[in-house]
This record gives C-alpha cells, sequence and structure tokens, in this order.
C-alpha cells in the first residue's frame, strides 16, 4: 500500500501536471507559428508555471469559493459565519494552543472576539466552530442527516477505528449500532456484579499502596477498573489489568517490575493513548495530515498491538462458541462479543467494533471518575454530602441496588457537574453534506454552511458560558442541577448540556457509565476519606505554568493539574492522590 504522503502528493500533484501539459502545449504552439518567444523566456514560463500553480490555484480556488458562498448565501437570506482574521501561522498557534496549553483557549479567544460560531482557514480548510446550543442541535439533532463523519474524518481515524461506530456513517453506522443497542438495556446495565467484584479489587490494590506509604494515581487505578470491568461485560472474561499492579512515582524507592510494564493490558493502554495522540494531530491538520506521516502510517503500528490485545480474547471466545454450539440460547448469557460472532463473518468489522465498543467503555467512564476525585480534592466539603447520602440509602458498607443508585439525587447531580465542567470529549466534529442554514440569534440573520465545511463544536466550552448557566458558571456546584438554576438555565434549553451527544448517535452507553461510576464512587467513598493531590510526586511539565493568571470565561490559573486533551480529556501527567482509609474512623461519624 503506497504511503501517506506520497499518496498525498500524488493527488495534489494531478492538476499540477495538467497544469504543466498545457503550459507546455501553449509554449510549443507558439513556437510553431514563429512567435518571437526566446528558448530562455519559454524556459522561465514553463518553469514558472510548474512552480506556480499551487500559489495561484489556492488563491483563485479560495477566491472563488468564497464569492460563490456569499452569493449562495445572500440567494437564502443568510449570511457566512465571521471569518477569524489573521495569517496563516496565527491561526495555527491559536489552534496549538488550543490543545497545549490551556484547552480551547484560542477558539474561546475568537468566541469572545467573532461571536459564538464562526469560521477560520487552517491547512488550506476553512472550518466552523461553533460553542452555540442551537447550532450544536441543528448539527446532533434537527438536520441530523445534513451532517455526517464524512470521508477525511474517517480517514484520519481509519487507521485506529477503522470502520467501527464512532468512524463510520449511513448503512455501516446503522449496521453497528444496531448489533450495540441491545447489549445496554435495562436488564444488562443493572447487574452490578460486575462492578462489584472490580470495584472491590481496585480498592484493595489502592490500600496496598497506601500501606507502603506511596500516594495513588488515581487516573491510572479507575482505567484498570473501567477496563476489567467493559472486557468482563462485553467479553465474559476480564483481562486482569488490575492484577500488573499499580504504577510508583518517578521519585519512589521501588519502581515497577517487569509484569507490570509487560502487562498486555498496559501495552494496550499505551498502544491506544498513542493512536490517539497522533489522531488528534490529524484532525487539526485536516487533510493534509499524510505530511506529517509522509513515509509511513505512524498509528497502524499502535492499532497492530491494540489487535493483539483483542485477538486472543476473541479466539478464544470463538472456540468456546464452536465447541457449545447452539446449546446456550442467544438471550442467555450472550456477550456481546457472542453476538459479534454470530453477526458477520467478517473478521475486521469484529475487531474494529471491539475496538470502539473497549475504548468507550474504558476512557469515558475513567475520565468522568477522574475529575470526580479530582474536584474532591479541591472541594472536601462535597465529600461530606455525597456520603451523607451514601449512609441515608446505601449504609456505612452496604452494596448499592440500582434502585439505591436510581434515588440518590445528589449523586447524580455531582456527576453531572463534574461532566458540565470536565466532558470526557471536549470537542467533536461533523462534515455537512449538503448546504446547511443554522438559525440565527438574537435576531441575526441565519448561518450558511457550504457543503463539505468541517464543523466542530466544543461541549467543553459550552458548558462554561456564563451567559447559558449564570455568572457562577465556572464555580463547581453540584446543586444547579437540583434547585431552581435547573429550571431557569437546563430545562428551557436542554443542549445546552450534552456530555453524551444528543440525537441519534447519542452515547447508547450513558446509563451504563452513570451506572458505573456511581457504584465506583460509592464503594470508593465508604472506603476512604481526605483526599488530596500530592503536587511534589506530581511531573513538573503536567504541573499548569506558575506564569498562568486567571482570564475571563475560563478556570486557567486556578486548576491545580492541567488538562489535556486527544480524543478524550485527562488529567496531564496523571492524578497524584493521598488519602486516608476509613477504618480508622467511623463512617457514621462523618458529617
Amino acid at each position: 500500500m503506497i504511503s501517506p504522503g506520497p499518496s498525498l502528493l500524488f493527488r495534489l500533484l494531478i492538476p499540477q501536471v495538467l497544469s504543466l501539459a498545457s503550459a507546455y502545449g501553449i509554449l510549443q504552439a507558439f513556437k510553431y507559428h514563429g512567435h518571437f518567444l526566446s528558448v530562455p523566456v519559454t524556459y522561465i514560463l514553463f518553469v514558472g508555471a510548474f512552480l506556480g500553480y499551487p500559489c495561484w490555484a489556492l488563491f483563485l480556488s479560495g477566491t472563488y469559493s468564497r464569492i460563490r458562498d456569499e452569493r449562495r448565501a445572500a440567494e437564502k437570506g443568510a449570511v457566512l459565519p465571521p471569518l477569524v482574521e489573521g495569517s496563516s501561522a496565527e491561526v495555527v498557534a491559536s489552534i496549538e494552543r488550543s490543545f497545549d496549553g490551556y484547552i480551547g483557549e484560542g477558539y474561546l479567544a475568537w468566541a469572545q472576539e467573532y461571536g459564538n460560531t464562526y469560521r477560520y482557514q487552517a491547512y488550506s480548510q476553512t472550518r466552523i466552530m461553533t460553542l452555540e446550543p442551537e447550532h450544536v442541535k441543528a448539527i446532533l439533532a434537527t438536520q441530523f442527516d445534513s451532517f455526517e463523519k464524512g470521508i477525511i474524518g474517517y480517514q484520519q481515524l481509519k487507521s485506529l477505528l477503522g470502520s467501527g461506530v464512532f468512524n463510520s456513517d449511513g448503512d455501516m453506522w446503522k449496521f453497528h449500532r444496531g448489533m450495540t443497542r441491545p447489549f445496554f438495556s435495562k436488564n444488562r446495565i443493572s447487574d452490578f456484579n460486575i462492578f462489584e467484584r472490580h470495584a472491590e479489587e481496585t480498592i484493595s490494590a489502592i490500600k496496598a499502596r497506601l500501606a507502603q506509604g506511596y500516594p495513588i494515581e488515581f487516573q491510572d487505578a479507575v482505567g484498570r477498573f473501567t477496563l476489567d470491568s467493559a472486557t468482563e461485560f462485553l467479553f465474559g472474561k476480564d483481562v486482569g489489568s488490575l492484577g500488573a499492579g499499580l504504577p510508583y512515582p518517578e521519585n519512589a524507592s521501588i519502581q515497577n517490575d517487569e509484569l507490570f510494564n509487560s502487562h498486555p493490558s498496559n501495552i494496550f493502554v499505551r498502544a491506544f493513548m498513542q493512536g490517539q495522540k497522533l489522531a488528534s494531530v490529524r484532525g487539526r491538520m485536516g487533510d493534509m495530515w499524510p505530511l506529517a506521516e509522509f513515509w509511513e502510517d505512524k498509528v497502524k503500528a499502535h492499532r497492530a498491538k491494540i489487535d493483539e490485545f483483542t485477538r486472543p480474547i476473541l479466539e478464544e471466545r470463538k472456540r468456546e462458541l464452536l465447541a457449545r454450539g447452539d446449546e446456550m440460547a442467544k438471550d442467555d448469557g450472550e456477550t456481546f462479543l457472542d453476538h459479534l460472532i454470530r453477526s458477520t463473518d467478517d473478521k475486521q468489522v469484529i475487531k474494529d467494533e471491539l475496538v470502539n465498543i473497549l475504548v468507550a467503555g474504558r476512557d469515558t467512564t475513567a475520565s468522568l471518575l477522574t475529575f470526580a476525585i479530582y474536584v474532591l480534592t479541591q472541594h472536601p466539603e462535597l465529600t461530606k454530602k455525597l456520603r451523607k447520602e451514601i449512609l441515608e440509602f446505601v449504609g456505612p458498607s452496604g452494596r448499592p441496588t440500582y434502585k439505591n443508585i436510581a434515588d440518590m439525587k445528589y449523586l447524580r447531580a455531582f456527576l453531572n457537574e463534574t461532566l458540565r465542567l470536565y466532558p470526557a470529549v471536549p470537542f467533536n466534529s461533523r462534515y455537512s453534506n449538503v448546504p446547511v442554514i443554522l438559525p440565527g440569534k438574537n435576531g441575526q440573520q441565519p448561518l450558511y454552511i457550504p457543503a463539505g465545511s468541517k464543523c466542530i463544536y466544543s461541549i467543553f466550552l459550552m458548558h462554561r458560558r456564563e451567559d447559558l448557566w449564570g455568572p457562577d458558571a465556572l464555580e463547581f456546584d453540584p446543586d444547579r442541577f437540583i434547585d431552581e438554576r435547573a429550571r431557569k438555565y437546563l430545562t428551557p434549553n436542554p443542549f445546552i448540556f450534552v456530555p453524551f451527544n444528543a440525537g441519534p448517535r447519542i452515547c447508547i452507553g450513558q446509563q451504563f457509565a452513570y451506572n458505573e461510576a456511581s457504584y465506583f464512587l460509592i464503594k470508593f467513598l465508604q472506603s476512604f476519606t481526605d483526599f488530596k493531590i500530592d503536587l511534589d510526586v506530581q511531573p513538573d511539565s503536567a504541573k499548569p505554568p506558575k506564569e498562568w493568571i486567571p482570564s475571563p470565561g475560563t478556570t486557567k490559573g486556578r486548576d491545580k493539574v492541567m488538562l489535556e486533551t486527544h480524543l478524550t480529556m485527562m488529567v496531564k501527567g496523571g492524578l497524584w492522590v493521598r488519602m486516608k482509609e476509613l477504618e480508622d474512623v467511623d463512617i457514621t461519624s462523618i458529617e
């Protein structure tokens, strides 16, 4: 298979070669008819046509597209979104700052200057960015059929996610969605035995590490909990990532052994993290991404390691199904993997779907739990409120039930507030497959979105808008989902809060994630208290720069950790936390 870079250049050079041939033909015609062009002039024109093509073609194409789109917008009584001014270098620098610095900072600065929906040009592509709920609603729901993942987006993620449910459109997406939906029914996601086993194992591992006197890398710990829970739920057998142990701080006298480094689950996680980083860069570069991976697809090697992780699970399950035949009814203990194997003989389809669902099952809930504990390190008073509700509905050591969790309103509000300020997927995008008209705001003209436009929407920034959530939008306060603020802001405008997306592509594992996070937090708060970040072991590269100062619309300069995002959001360098066991204190005495 041809490498990404040469493949892109080949596509780009076809028009240039045609231009060169045309120029050569014209020059030959001049020569044939005896015109006065000398050889040096002919040579200069010939070379100039070749070398100058990219510049003048890009200029003419951009100018033509702008005039055409303005005319079409006017015909529909609309206007194009305002265009960010500045050189290409300045625009790209702002984009990079939104990912390498404080998340979304460059995008937010543009929104404050140009409005909540605008367009910018980067890497030869015009893109739309929106923080506007009505426009997000159009993209995800009311004009769903006018938007898709798109061929460019598909190519960017193909070597990581293949044609799985998160990277497909049309019939392929419907096929994957149809296969997946039955396994997130109420009956299946209300069986908490899986959560109980892996929560207990995680808590035991944390207690053992605390006994050694070291802090816990909580992001890693809950990543193992969610990975083991997801693999047992989906495959019928967990991968035992907790058995590899928890990481030690870099400055610890004890370091992890070879078993930890070579454990299949750790190799899987590292491979997927690297794949995500590369995919994120591709997304920012648009259709020019092959230039950054000129001679090889750098994601392929990481996907190969991911497939090595899932292959033994797949092969073992196939053997079991063949040996068992039809003895077990499809609805009697059938796992998601069983269903996939029975639904298709296409091995690649199965592998792609396993990776897609496994990633969703691990990363999104791990992100939610990580930021939930981060919040408790900053707001110890919330620990007391959560524990009070736990004592009321579950008791100091009981196992939570589906009804318990459904009745615990403050716990749900706490999780929602965590998702509001720290959504697992802070940025997402779609491509318009037809021209689209987005509604105008406050009497302004509607916005015209040309076909083929990449439309990015930022849940992270939208969830933090003071005009949508009130003057305290940047403060962490779960009560906003319970008191009059919910009726004032959220009830009349539900699309201001979309942590799991919305519309036909809403996350089908939403309730599973709520149940899993709720169950773990209940068990965790029955066991530990007094949570504090250990900044001494936090890597220097992962600490917010000291020169950061608070700026409007952000928590920059206030956060004790640095956020980073690729496909999902996480704490850079991990979340190192110290805590105390509740064995030394009567849980019922803590108010």
